[in-house]
């Protein structure tokens, strides 16, 4: 008779029950590059009211408490927390020390994907730290200061009122637009009640334009010598004040990003400039934050539209402020950004598109002397991977039929309008052509994430590479030490040089008493710059990118001495006998 061994078999059905109860609960499959079971679970194909951009901050910050920190750097106008976070690794020294990026967007209240963008690297970094060496380095190395919104107030306003796809533009403070003595008494006015301001078109025996026989939802002008059939009305409104205009007298006007402190302009000369630089209360927290972390050695602002990687100068008055040096670091870093972000260019302001006085970009550089780019977010070449330019009707209306089904038109309807009489209202929603619809959005963002990414790694990454010895009898002893940036920027920008921005580079050696200390000027030629004063701290006024810099002491005793680096760009290293 044969024995069974109840044992064996009781694992052999364990086993297979556990290896099917696996199988089961496995859903995914991972793909590269993307968190694969988040501790925050983010849908990133939508856009997020304030309270929902809070409410994501909160979670990352209360799920990875040991790589966030979430603070508020200021307030709003109309008193909403502007907030912030830290991202970097805490055990591995405090994040104010190390070498920084800074990251915002939605300056502009309309050009809402910044925020998203901001939010993405944010939760990015944290979810990946642990499953990726590279991102496990770089927050050991560096620190990100994510701030998603600056303009949280018109924020709001843009998603939860009626608004055109191009305001508000400003903030809330409310202005007399029209110069009539009253302040925002007559902004849009949303006819048909679907929280869009879209177009009012009439028919008229003088008008220039036709329905396309082809496509209803589309305007057409005929030739000079033809007959119109409707005329262009403006986007829906009413004439609530009186003097003959529609809309001329709603939220601002005014530029939060003509307010900055570096050749700033009145209105009369910048358009949209307000009292004075920093007289807005978003852009002047920024500011405060700045000053006081001048660990910050690059910057990112996002804003929208026509996939642009943007530096200074803004202003062809500007020009001598960019030094040679600081746009070959410049040039290096933005045409990488071109190869990891289809479709967008790398251009300069001034050059390239018009002129601003008193923008934050040029303020960021000029001002406190920290590489710093502007991307505008979104182009037409993730449409179709063609560049049609923005604006473009036929393009925009070939997207909606074949990429969002109708989802972006408000077809024409009639409405009796009490000034203009029979109108008919319709066209595109506030959220299309400047934002990007749902499905590109991730895409998007993890592009410009990259390449922000690329941008705080090449901040200066300090280290000592060799310490040499050189006994000169009596006690005596030459200590030469090397240091290496293994990145691309410098410790000082050629602006924070010029103007002599941040402290110089602080090289000490202790448990040694030192009877002098220099710069290696020329190792060949053994040619050196004393210090006279504080021999045992060299202030070293730059170490250049991918360079090397030598120090000496002369020291007596010093059996294990200690070298250390201090640099507020730079970091910190050290180096034990």
């Amino acid at each position: 008779m044969k024995t069974i061994d109840y044992t064996s078999v009781l694992c052999l059905i364990i086993a297979m029950t556990v290896g099917s109860v696996s199988k089961a609960q496995e859903k995914f499959f991972r793909a590269i590059g993307t968190p694969h079971e988040p501790k925050v679970e983010v849908s990133w194909n939508r856009y997020n009211t304030y309270d929902g951009v809070v409410d994501i901050m909160e979670k990352i910050a209360e799920a990875y408490p040991k790589l966030a920190r979430l603070e508020s750097i200021g307030k709003s106008y109309e008193d909403r927390s502007i907030y912030m976070l830290t991202i970097s690794d805490f055990n591995t020294g405090n994040p104010d020390e190390k070498p920084a990026m800074y990251i915002d967007g939605n300056i502009h209240s309309n050009e809402i994907q910044g925020t998203e963008f901001s939010l993405y690297t944010a939760w990015y970094l944290t979810e990946m730290f642990g499953d990726l060496e590279f991102i496990n380095q770089l927050l050991k190395d560096k620190t990100f200061y994510i701030v998603p919104t600056i303009n949280p107030d018109a924020r709001d306003n843009y998603m939860k009122e009626p608004n055109t796809p191009h305001s508000p533009r400003s903030g809330m403070l409310v202005l007399d637009n029209d110069g009539d003595g009253e302040a925002g008494e007559d902004g849009f006015d949303d006819l048909n009640g679907d929280n869009h301001i879209t177009y009012m078109i009439r028919k008229s025996p003088t008008g220039r334009f036709i329905k396309d026989p082809q496509d209803q939802r589309r305007l057409i002008r005929v030739a000079a010598e033809e007959q119109g059939e409707y005329e262009m009305l403006g986007f829906e409104g009413i004439d609530k004040d009186g003097d003959g205009e529609v809309n001329e007298d709603g939220i601002g006007y005014y530029d939060p990003n003509r307010d900055w402190g570096w050749k700033w302009q009145p209105d009369h000369v910048q358009r949209g400039a307000y009292k004075y630089p920093f007289s807005l209360p978003e852009s002047r927290a920024v500011a405060d934050f700045v000053m006081k972390h001048p660990n910050i050695a690059g910057a990112q602002s996002y804003h929208n539209y026509g996939g642009m990687i943007l530096r200074g100068p803004g202003a062809e008055e500007d020009v001598d402020t960019y030094n040679k040096e600081d746009v070959r670091i410049y040039d290096a870093i933005a045409k990488k950004g071109e190869e990891m972000i289809p479709g967008y260019r790398y251009l300069t302001v001034y050059k390239d598109l018009y002129s601003v006085f008193g923008g934050e970009l040029d303020w960021f550089y000029g001002g406190r002397g920290i590489y710093t780019y502007t991307n505008e977010l979104m182009v037409s070449y993730l449409y179709f991977h063609k560049n049609e330019g923005r604006a473009n009707q036929e393009e925009e209306l070939k997207v909606d039929k074949y990429l969002t089904f109708g989802d972006a038109f408000i077809d024409w309807k009639e409405y009796s309008h009490p000034q203009y009489g029979a109108i008919e209202v319709g066209g595109f929603k506030k959220n299309f052509s400047r934002a990007h619809p749902g499905f590109l959005l991730e895409q998007d963002a993890h592009r410009n994430m990259a390449f922000t990414i690329y941008h705080a790694y090449q901040t200066p990454k300090l280290s000592i590479t060799n310490v040499e010895e050189n006994n000169l009898g009596n006690g005596l002893k030459e200590v030469t030490a090397t240091l290496y940036n293994e990145r691309l920027m410098p410790t000082h920008s050629g602006q924070d040089l010029k103007f002599k921005i941040e402290r110089p580079d602080l090289v000490s050696i202790t448990n040694a008493d030192v009877v002098a200390g220099m710069i290696v000027e020329d190792d060949d030629f053994n040619k050196v710059k004393e210090q006279v004063h504080s021999p045992e701290t060299i202030k070293v006024p730059n170490i250049p990118g991918m360079e090397t810099v030598k120090v000496r002491w002369i020291i007596s005793g010093g059996r294990n001495y200690k070298i250390n680096v201090d640099s507020a760009k730079g970091g910190k290293a050290s180096w034990s006998k």
